[in-house]
Formats: structure tokens, C-alpha cells, sequence
């Protein structure tokens, strides 16, 4: 019976709910954009404190970008592709460990500065709504399982287990899900909670500030130069 329902689950979280999630987070999100502009930006709350924000802000936001960025050349590459290049399953796997590590621990401290700030500052937490909080909690949470993984994949360094998490993510974008689901067979348990609370973040997405990662201005890139004159007081 626990094989039965194990089985279930894999099928469940890893070869139907990525596709909700995607599904959540792309029509959410155009829903959103369609019916509620003036809601679709990040809710700075720089003008009610800006030291805080400005020491967590800017690590947060190197350490994530990295992470996402390792995450989706990581487990989307084919590892035929990382064979040609002469690295290894294993040389792989202490990259990511310790690029991971790296940068994970910058988007931590970041990250901490942040809930701190959101949850003791009386003004930035009056300004706050329960989904901001929320954001912060579940980030939170997901970087620590990722950090944590970390410990458990020094456990295996033939870079096995990765192996099994990039033929799911790989099947899973070319909508393989028997294939998905089969690969995530006897992973850990913590990569299986770190990949469904990865979901979970995409379908909160559309209804948190998160989608203003959206919303790059690539406009201010060729915007004339606007010329500040300052102010004289006779």
C-alpha cells in the first residue's frame, strides 16, 4: 500500500503539478497584467526605510539570480552536451555544490536581512500584506531546503542523483512526464520537497510581487540622458 500511494504522489508532483503551476503562473499572470496594471510592480517600500533594504536587497537579489541561472543551465543541459566538454557527472555535481553553496549563502543573508526588516520595521510591516509575508516565509523556506541538499549530496559525489534530476527536468519540458516521474524514483526526499516548493513559488507567482521580475526596463536602456538641475534657495 505505502508503494501504491508513494507511486502516486511521484506521479502527482512531478509528472501533473509542474504542468498546474506553469499553467497558474502563465495565465495568472497575463489575467493580471490584463485586468490589474496599476498592481503589477514591486511594491518598493524604500521611502518608509532604505538601509536595510538597500543590505539585503542587493545580496538577495546577486545570490537568486545566480541560483536561477545555475538551476536552469544545470538541469536543462543535456548531459551528452556536458560529456562533450569533458565534465563529468561527478565534476558536475561539486560545481553545483559549491557554486551553489556560494551563492546560496549570499541570497541567505540577503534574504534574512529582508524578513527581518518586513516583520520588526512598525512602518514597513504596516504597508505589508499577508502575501508579502508569505513570499518571504516561502522563500525562505525553499533556500534552506536547497542548502541542505547540499549535505546530502556530499553523500553520493558519482553525481548519480543529479543525473536523475536533470533527465526530470528535461522530460518534463518536452512533456515526457512518464519519463519525468520514472527518473524521480528513490531520489531523497529533500530534493522532491525542494522541486514541489519550487512549484508552489510559480504558482503563487502571479499573485505576488514576484511578477515584476516580468517587467525588466530594457527601455531605460535607450532613454535619453534627462538633465537634474539643482535647486537654488536665495
Amino acid at each position: 500500500m505505502s508503494f501504491i500511494n508513494a507511486s502516486y504522489f511521484d506521479h502527482l508532483a512531478f509528472g501533473i503539478y509542474p504542468y498546474i503551476a506553469f499553467a497558474v503562473m502563465l495565465i495568472g499572470s497575463w489575467v493580471r497584467y490584463d485586468r490589474e496594471q496599476y498592481s503589477w510592480k514591486t511594491s518598493s517600500s524604500q521611502l518608509l526605510e532604505k538601509k536595510q533594504l538597500r543590505r539585503g536587497s542587493i545580496p538577495f537579489h546577486i545570490g537568486i539570480l545566480a541560483i536561477l541561472g545555475g538551476h536552469a543551465v544545470g538541469l536543462l543541459t543535456p548531459a551528452e552536451v556536458w560529456h562533450l566538454l569533458g565534465i563529468s557527472a561527478a565534476f558536475k555535481q561539486m560545481i553545483a555544490m559549491g557554486v551553489g553553496g556560494f551563492f546560496g549563502l549570499i541570497c541567505l543573508y540577503g534574504l534574512v536581512i529582508l524578513l527581518k526588516r518586513r516583520l520588526t520595521n512598525p512602518r514597513v510591516r504596516a504597508s505589508s500584506n499577508p502575501m508579502d509575508i508569505a513570499l518571504l516565509w516561502l522563500l525562505l523556506a525553499q533556500l534552506l531546503l536547497g542548502l541542505t541538499s547540499i549535505f546530502v549530496s556530499a553523500g553520493h559525489m558519482d553525481g548519480s542523483e543529479m543525473l536523475k534530476l536533470m533527465a526530470w527536468a528535461q522530460n518534463t519540458v518536452t512533456f515526457d512526464s512518464a519519463e519525468a516521474v520514472a527518473a524521480m524514483q528513490g531520489v531523497h526526499w529533500i530534493f522532491k520537497a525542494h522541486i514541489v516548493l519550487g512549484m508552489t513559488l510559480f504558482v503563487v507567482f502571479p499573485f505576488s510581487r514576484l511578477v515584476h521580475m516580468l517587467s525588466v526596463p530594457l527601455q531605460y536602456i535607450r532613454r535619453p540622458h534627462q538633465i537634474v538641475r539643482q535647486r537654488f534657495v536665495r
